[in-house]
């Protein structure tokens, strides 16, 4: 069963009297080169367990189930899993979930069925709308993981992994490259699925941190300072930082902030669009520290 075949994947969908389902955001590929790269770009290994997010009728499961020890795959939809139940048959080492990936207890999952394996990676072929939601929750949940492998819009792939300074440089940039090192693995055009999406698409690779390069002294105000930087890009970072924190930390005003990031080097003009994670963090220790002893 050739499960990158037009003819094949509407055979499945008619069998369980399904179609293709706008509120999942299903989208099948249908390149199976593509297929191939993806799971090989994402790592897996006979020594590591597969966590497949959004397996759809189990195209890339079938390569990831040859390549890795164990697979386990979340799908939300339950026709699907009905599907999947004929394309996996005899494939022992995968194990299908019914579950929101936003619901689901991971530590558990991970805990139960990849106790025996040397590494854990994620391999997951997103819906666009729940992309950042997803990958956020991965990153900040510790779960152990070595790598996650996404499919996402090219213009989302685009920030995840540019650098400071780059016009698609923002928040999710610095977020990721908090706790990983993503880049680029593979393109993906719109004609790559059925049906097809408006736009093309990209893979992204994230190798995450098991101890990150860059700890700052207190992390919710570190990424407060992020977000406050390109939650108004066009203010300087004095005026967008003041204008977040002042009114939480007792006497950080424009002359302080300035003050701030003048004795670490920077211009008192200076945007966050420029600034890299570690810099961040610099400032963010600065204002920490300050705000610890404030006269």
């Amino acid at each position: 069963m050739k499960l990158t075949d037009i003819s094949t994947i509407r055979a499945l969908l008619g069998q369980e009297q399904t179609d293709f389902k706008k509120k999942y955001g299903q989208n099948f590929l249908v390149n199976e080169g593509i297929v191939k790269k993806i799971v090989a770009g994402s790592g897996a290994n006979k020594d590591c367990g597969v966590l497949e997010i959004g397996p759809g009728i189990g195209v890339m499961t079938v390569e990831l189930s040859d390549a890795a020890k164990k697979v386990v795959s979340l799908e939300i939809d339950p026709d699907m899993v009905a599907i999947l139940d004929k394309t996996l048959e005899g494939r022992d080492n995968v194990k299908v979930i019914c579950q929101d990936v936003l619901k689901a207890d991971l530590p558990a999952i991970i805990a139960e069925n990849f106790s025996d394996c040397a590494e854990v990676r994620v391999c997951a072929n997103l819906p666009y709308y729940i992309t950042t939601p997803i990958i956020t929750m991965l990153l900040e949940s510790d779960l152990g993981l070595d790598s996650i492998t996404v499919m996402v819009q090219k213009e989302v792939a685009d920030r995840l992994v540019a650098k400071a300074g780059s016009d698609q440089y923002g928040a999710i940039s610095t977020f990721v490259a908090y706790y990983g090192k993503p880049y680029k693995i593979a393109a993906v055009s719109a004609g790559s699925f059925i049906p097809a999406p408006k736009v093309d698409s990209s893979v992204v690779r994230i190798d995450v941190y098991r101890d990150r390069p860059v700890k700052p002294l207190d992390e919710k105000l570190f990424f407060e300072v992020v977000r406050a930087a390109f939650m108004q890009r066009r203010k300087t970072l004095v005026n967008a930082v003041v204008s977040a924190l002042g009114g939480k930390i007792q006497g950080l005003n424009k002359e302080k902030m300035t003050e701030i990031l003048v004795s670490l080097g920077f211009s008192p003009t200076v945007r966050g669009e420029t600034l890299s994670v570690e810099q961040f963090a610099k400032i963010a220790d600065a204002i920490k520290t300050f705000s610890e002893n404030p006269f």
